[in-house]
């Protein structure tokens, strides 16, 4: 409905204006009834301006309001009290800490040659922006932010996954689930999509099959894998005690919940990068493939330098989404390791969902205001540092 209205409103807008335009040229008098149609396009633009300062813009600035007060149930409503920022102050430098950040320990070697390689990274990147001619203030501004943003995350993850006595935190676990979780998606979808573009038989049927777990509710996906990750009454629980290993238990291991849900999460999200890549694969015109092929280009080569760049905007464009939803995720480790052991498993969507259910309306709006704000940075510094190539591939 909003969609429809906008468009409505966008078209009588743009016609008004033409039509205005041409009567000013031509210096025809307006009577007052033409007058008040120039009002039309705001009768038609409002109502859907209206609904998105509802449900869009209205609860976002609700929400910040709560995040930096301190909300209380009172007899008869609710006491809120402005606090300023001493919510996100406690999440990052106090109390709950550990909860967001989890708890630190020195680097160990392999974290330091990751952190010297990423240096070593950045500063090829900056070499190569200062010396192409697009310099400007606000892309180095920006390559800064970027560059730092990143490190602050690479390092926070180093230094909670690898070292001895860190223990990851809810930020750093969503951070799990979104770079490798969608790695793992787009390199899977992938691969499915380029073996069912090939005239192979029963692709139709292959295609149909994999697109199944798309039509599934998340909770429902949540549900199916806690019972075959069940180590006695699933149905790979014969194996598993054939192996020996009925007495442990993949829910009391940090990593193998964490890729229990990572593998329900890829489970149902496979489907949409596969039938997405296949649609751009078989949109790609044949000529230049046929062209390589004559030239004696194998199909790595076919694959870098024709099939890749083409799709580069289509995976671009997946990526990004899957992204955001895997910022959101909280159905899978909500319901198959209710976020433990401990936290390992617990996302900053189920940290927000957490706090809410103990009544801090306060620690639940700020942690959802921290998703958003690392959330926005990850995307919009995805999108930049790919812009350049994906402009190079439409040319």
């Amino acid at each position: 409905c909003n969609l429809f209205m906008s468009t409505v409103g966008i078209i009588v807008y743009e016609a008004h204006a033409n039509y205005f335009k041409a009567e000013k040229l031509l210096n025809i008098k307006t009577t007052f009834g033409e007058r008040l149609d120039k009002q039309a396009p705001l009768v038609f633009i409002l109502p859907s301006v209206i609904i998105i300062l509802f449900f869009s813009i209205f609860p976002l600035i609700v929400s910040l309001f709560i995040a930096l007060s301190r909300l209380k149930f009172v007899k008869g409503g609710v006491e809120l009290k402005f606090i300023g920022f001493l919510n996100f102050k406690k999440l990052i430098f106090g109390s709950q800490q550990y909860h967001l950040l989890g708890t630190f320990d020195q680097l160990t070697p392999i974290g330091y040659i990751i952190i010297s390689l990423f240096t070593l990274i950045i500063f090829v990147w900056f070499i190569r922006y200062f010396k192409s001619q697009k310099i400007s203030i606000t892309g180095s501004i920006g390559r800064i932010v970027v560059s730092g943003g990143m490190f602050f995350i690479l390092l926070l993850t180093l230094i909670n996954l690898t070292t001895p006595k860190g223990l990851p935190g809810s930020l750093v676990v969503t951070l799990v689930y979104v770079f490798i979780g969608v790695l793992v998606q787009f390199l899977v979808g992938l691969g499915l999509a380029l073996l069912c573009v090939k005239k192979i038989r029963g692709r139709s049927f292959f295609r149909t099959v994999f697109f199944i777990p798309m039509m599934i509710t998340p909770v429902g996906i949540a549900y199916v894998f806690r019972m075959l990750t069940d180590m006695n009454k699933g149905p790979f629980a014969p194996i598993v005690t054939w192996f020996g290993l009925a007495e442990s238990s993949w829910e009391v291991i940090p990593w193998g919940a964490r890729i229990a849900v990572m593998i329900g999460d890829a489970w149902q999200w496979i489907p949409f990068m596969f039938i997405v890549l296949i649609a751009g694969l078989e949109s790609l015109p044949t000529e230049q493939k046929e062209a390589a092929l004559m030239d004696g280009a194998g199909s790595w080569q076919i694959f870098r330098d024709i099939t890749w760049p083409t799709l580069l905007p289509v995976s671009v464009t997946i990526i990004l989404i899957r992204i955001i939803e895997a910022f959101k995720i909280i159905d899978l480790p909500n319901v198959m390791t209710n976020g433990g052991p401990g936290i390992a498993t617990e996302s900053l969507s189920l940290h927000s969902y957490f706090n809410w259910r103990t009544m801090d309306l306060s620690g639940s709006a700020a942690v959802g205001y921290l998703l958003l704000i690392v959330a926005v940075f990850i995307c919009v510094s995805f999108v930049n540092l790919l812009k350049n190539r994906i402009e190079l591939a439409h040319r």
